[in-house]
């Protein structure tokens, strides 16, 4: 619809738990906004009736044009990632905030990011300053974020992630990168733009069991490091030369005791065993990091698209929907 001012996208995957909380605390932050706006959910091939709710009770029951919803179903579940693009595709608002539907990130401060944004910062980050999580997930979470402010080459803020205000300038920009794999707090650094950062608090989930498992959250962590770092790789030619080094050295020492005659050591299996050993350990590493670049460059050359859209419902066709039912009872 031209003329809105924002855009709110939130990928949801299975949240029925709290979707009714969530689209409660979002709807009433844009209200106090004043501005003209649409909550867009990209549903990310959920099966626990969270699309229905959607469609049922935000959709269905959105009255004015100026406070719309939209449900982008996509055909199965792609991943966050995927979800993000899907949901910053959708969008033609001057800004438009990007936010996770577990309600860690707290939609009232979309009125203080629309400030920012009024003030003429094109990019609002809220930025944590402590985050409530079990002991094993917040030690995971630390550990990457240490980690990944080391390997990374982009100047991402520590201890941000997804929650974010963008201008149009700035999410058009981020829409244009063609990358297969992303990971959206590098993408929107690269971009540039002016920045403004929000200090916040991090919550425990409103409800329900975090759907970035395990698997997914270690998936996500080698996407942001290996598609955003060539220090990794650096690393093994640094490590290759030392070992080279170290190995002429000794080679070189140990001949030279021998032709003198100096040389009393015998052959020992276990020394010859242990650097077998360990020059194999060091080159399957290398293999495996040189795999995980290898079949980034692959999925880049493939080029498939990042998602695929089952369906779009927006609160517009269901006023329209209602629309021509009363016109047909009129007549």
């Amino acid at each position: 619809m031209a003329g809105r001012q924002l855009d709110v996208v939130i990928p949801v995957f299975n949240e029925i738990e709290i979707i009714e909380t969530l689209h409660t605390r979002v709807d009433a932050a844009c209200k106090a906004t004043g501005l003209r706006y649409r909550i867009n959910y990209v549903d990310d091939g959920s099966s626990d009736g969270t699309a229905e709710w959607v469609v049922e009770n935000a959709i269905n029951k959105s009255a004015s044009p100026d406070e719309a919803v939209q449900l982008i179903s996509l055909s199965r579940n792609f991943g966050q990632p995927a979800a993000i693009v899907a949901g910053l595709d959708s969008t033609d608002a001057e800004c438009v905030v990007l936010m996770d539907g577990d309600l860690q990130d707290p939609p009232e401060l979309i009125t203080q990011m629309v400030d920012r944004w009024r003030e003429g910062a094109e990019v609002v980050i809220p930025q944590r300053t402590a985050r409530k999580e079990t002991f094993v997930r917040g030690l995971g979470f630390a550990a990457f974020h240490r980690l990944f402010q080391f390997l990374s080459e982009s100047k991402v803020p520590s201890n941000t992630g997804t929650f974010c205000l963008m201008s149009r300038n700035a999410v058009e920009a981020v829409c244009r990168l063609p990358e297969t794999h992303r990971f959206f707090p590098t993408l929107r650094a690269w971009v540039g733009f002016n920045v403004s950062i929000i200090l916040f608090e991090r919550q425990e989930r409103a409800g329900g069991e975090p759907k970035q498992n395990f698997v997914r959250l270690f998936r996500y962590a080698m996407d942001a490091i290996f598609g955003n770092s060539l220090k990794p790789l650096r690393f093994l030619t640094v490590s290759g030369a030392l070992l080279c080094f170290v190995s002429l050295a000794a080679a070189a020492w140990f001949a030279a005791k021998r032709i003198s005659g100096v040389e009393t050591a015998s052959l020992g299996f276990t020394t010859i065993a242990c650097a077998i050993l360990g020059l194999g350990g060091f080159q399957l590493i290398a293999a495996g990091i040189l795999g995980e670049y290898i079949g980034r460059i692959y999925d880049e050359v493939r080029r498939r698209p990042s998602y695929i859209v089952s369906s779009a419902t927006t609160s517009e066709d269901a006023q329209e929907r209602a629309f021509r039912v009363i016109s047909r009872k009129a007549s």
